[in-house]
């Protein structure tokens, strides 16, 4: 009898270890809570926690595209969202990853960010050179606002120690700071429509002025590679535009450390695919996710082994 029941527990042990073993637990590192990142993120991890067999994801609150990536180089199990350059910038080990280049891997081409020059009528600001000596947030420590927006500075002229006085706000802090007189104009790259841009644009008594750069461009890309595009925010996007915002915007991807397996990358990948609809009742920037953005144009990091065998399933030539 002591020998059956020395048997049964060390069955159930077994199989205790081996549903143990199919738990896998992946966080998303995201951004702000005021951006697109976090919640679109909330509804991939839930995408992914339904409908990848074992897998529990969790959304979880960051700076931005820079911390982003230096949780993936920490080898911990983290996907990140992250915006082009400041993965490219990764991948070399450049800038903010001077010495420490990220091995990275693209899953996904996500969608487009588009970076934000906000101020409010009133203070002074119709254009770019209006900027010097203002009081400027270019956004959150470790978020990719900060690196984009030093390069649109500099593409214009402005030094960013010099000509701004500089705060490092996030795009929520920005938009309090700028409703309490603390600040006269912030950076922030991200979707459309960003929530916290909506509640300035949306708040009593304010008029919201989107400042014009996408002439900045071409330097930029000068300088750091073809990462950029002139765009355009609509001007139905927030109340108060009185015009097309004309900006510069580079893509987002979705990326993971190069030594995940290649199951667990398909498996990610496939769920976000087959659920995109769960995503973008949370967030409608994720109608952008297509397959048909899942080139090698327009990721300047190479895609997952695990993420093109899906794309060849489904047809889509990447190169």
């Amino acid at each position: 009898m002591t020998r059956l029941v020395s048997r049964l527990c060390a069955l159930f042990a077994g199989v205790a270890l081996s549903t143990a073993a199919l738990a896998q637990n992946i966080s998303i590192a995201t951004g702000g809570t005021g951006g697109v990142y976090y919640p679109m993120g909330g509804g991939m991890a839930a995408v992914l926690s339904k409908h990848v067999p074992g897998m529990q994801a969790t959304a979880e609150v960051t700076g931005g595209s820079v911390d982003n990536l230096k949780l993936v180089a920490s080898g911990k199990p983290y996907i990140a969202f992250a915006m082009a350059d400041a993965s490219h910038d990764a991948l070399l080990g450049e800038d903010k990853f001077k010495g420490n280049k990220v091995p990275l891997k693209t899953l996904i081409v996500l969608y487009p960010n588009r970076m934000h020059v906000v101020t409010v009528e009133g203070r002074g600001i119709s254009k770019m050179s209006d900027l010097k000596g203002k009081r400027v947030s270019t956004g959150s420590p470790g978020s990719a606002t900060e690196v984009m927006a030093f390069r649109i500075l500099e593409a214009e002229g402005l030094d960013k120690d010099k000509d701004v006085k500089r705060e490092r706000l996030g795009v929520a802090e920005s938009v309090n700071a700028i409703k309490d007189g603390k600040i006269d104009a912030f950076f922030w790259v991200g979707g459309l429509p960003t929530a916290s841009v909506t509640d300035l644009a949306n708040t009593p008594n304010t008029k919201l002025k989107m400042i014009d750069h996408a002439d900045a461009v071409a330097a930029m890309n000068k300088k750091y590679g073809n990462l950029y595009v002139q765009d355009t925010i609509p001007k139905e996007t927030y109340k108060g535009m009185e015009a097309d915002n004309k900006q510069a915007t580079v893509m987002n991807i979705l990326v993971a450390h190069e030594s995940m397996d290649d199951k667990t990358a398909y498996n990610i990948v496939k769920a976000v695919f087959d659920r995109r609809d769960d995503i973008v009742a949370v967030h409608k920037e994720a109608l952008n996710i297509k397959l048909e953005n899942q080139k090698a144009a327009a990721t300047p990091i190479p895609f997952h082994p695990g993420a093109l065998k899906y794309f060849a399933e489904k047809g889509v030539k990447v190169n």
